[in-house]
C-alpha cells in the first residue's frame, strides 16, 4: 500500500510540475480543456478499477486480491478529485464536460464527497483483505454509493 501511495505521489508531483510549466504558455481556454481532459482521465481510471469489483457484485468470480488492490487504488485516486475539480471550466461552451455548473460553487462539498469515497474505498479494501466475499460485497454498497452521491449532485445525467 505504501509503495502505491509513494509512487502515485511522485507521479502526481511530476505531472503538477510539468502541467504548471506548460500551463504558463496556455490560453485560459487551453487550460480549461487540459483540466477537463485530466479530470476525464482520472475518472476513467477510477472506472477501470471499479468495473471488476462491480462485476464481482453481479456474479463474476470473487477475487479478494483484485478487489483489495482496486479499492486501494480508488482511495489513492480519490485524493486527487478536489484538485481536479478546482478549475471552473463553465465559461467555455466548446469544451464538453458532464460537470454541472453548481460544482464550482461547492468545493467544500466536493472535498467532503471525495473524503467519503476515500473512506469507503479503504473500508472496502480492508473487507476484501479478509477474503470474506459477503463482507466485501457489503462494503461495496458504500463505495458505489460514494460515487453515486457525487454523480447525482454534480454530474449531468447522461443515462
Amino acid at each position: 500500500m505504501r509503495k502505491i501511495v509513494v509512487l502515485f505521489s511522485i507521479l502526481t508531483a511530476v505531472a503538477s510540475v510539468i502541467s504548471g510549466s506548460v500551463a504558463q504558455d496556455m490560453s485560459p481556454e487551453e487550460q480549461a480543456a487540459a483540466a477537463v481532459a485530466q479530470r476525464k482521465a482520472l475518472f476513467q481510471t477510477i472506472v477501470y478499477n471499479i468495473r471488476p469489483i462491480g462485476a464481482m457484485a453481479q456474479g463474476a468470480p470473487f477475487d479478494a486480491e483484485v478487489a483489495a488492490r482496486n479499492g486501494r487504488r480508488i482511495a489513492v485516486m480519490a485524493t486527487m478529485i478536489p484538485e481536479m475539480l478546482a478549475l471552473d471550466t463553465s465559461d467555455f461552451d466548446n469544451i464538453e464536460t458532464t460537470a454541472l455548473d453548481s460544482i464550482w460553487d461547492n468545493q467544500d462539498d466536493i472535498a467532503e464527497m471525495a473524503q467519503a469515497l476515500i473512506d469507503n474505498a479503504n473500508a472496502f479494501s480492508e473487507a476484501a483483505e479478509t477474503g470474506d466475499m459477503g463482507a466485501t460485497l457489503g462494503a461495496f454498497r458504500g463505495l458505489g454509493g460514494s460515487c453515486g452521491n457525487c454523480h447525482d449532485t454534480y454530474r449531468i445525467d447522461t443515462d
